[in-house]
């Protein structure tokens, strides 16, 4: 694909939004673009994607602010495979609430970094395990199982409501361990384990 039709600028971006797929699995966020090729706002970034849009480089979806996909067969073909993680809800890592059963939305990540198995993502409210580095906002990756091994980092289900916690299976009791030195742990008679956490992911403003 030539690049004719576009200033240096514009095809400076159209080239840090495919390195961003190719290393990413997805494409930037708009201030993201803006602060790569080191303009001073983001509605000149729109400015120069409406260019490239327009001349037939790229394609946008405007309800989903970073469905940016490239209009070249080459670079399609050549673009890891991409999962989109279904985020399902809200887990309390803390006092408990009801967890939201419908999907949220969707998390892109690379098929290669990923286990088989039905994997989905949830939001963690609350600071009961910022002992393992896990914080008010940010999303656990889960792999959908119904057992654990102890000291699993587990999300559970408790009376209708979900939470994130290191698992013990103890003498006639299970053990929900929070990973915060202020808080007691929980103990359940049974428990419903919903998967393992097996990964963190932080977004950063």
């Amino acid at each position: 694909m030539g690049y004719g039709k576009i200033t240096p600028k514009q095809k400076e971006i159209l080239e840090y939004i495919k390195s961003q797929i190719i290393n990413r699995g997805y494409p930037p966020a708009v201030r993201e673009i803006c602060e790569a090729v080191k303009l001073k706002s983001t509605s000149s970034v729109h400015s120069h994607l409406e260019t490239l849009e327009k001349n037939g480089y790229i394609r946008r979806d405007p309800t989903k602010p970073r469905a940016i996909e490239i209009v070249d067969d080459g670079f399609n073909l050549a673009r890891r495979e991409i999962v989109n993680i279904p985020i399902v809800g809200t887990v309390t890592a803390g006092q408990p609430i009801l967890a939201v059963e419908n999907i949220e939305g969707y998390f892109p990540l690379l098929a290669e970094d990923l286990p088989n198995n039905e994997m989905f993502m949830l939001n963690v409210r609350g600071d009961s395990m910022i002992n393992r580095g896990i914080f008010d906002g940010d999303k656990v990756l889960v792999e959908k199982k119904q057992t654990a091994h102890n000291g699993d980092m587990v999300v559970a289900l408790i009376e209708d409501s979900a939470t994130v916690k290191t698992y013990y299976k103890e003498d006639g009791h299970f053990r929900l361990q929070p990973e915060n030195d202020t808080m007691d742990p929980i103990i359940v008679d049974q428990v419903d384990i919903l998967g393992k956490v097996i990964g963190l992911f932080r977004q950063y403003n």
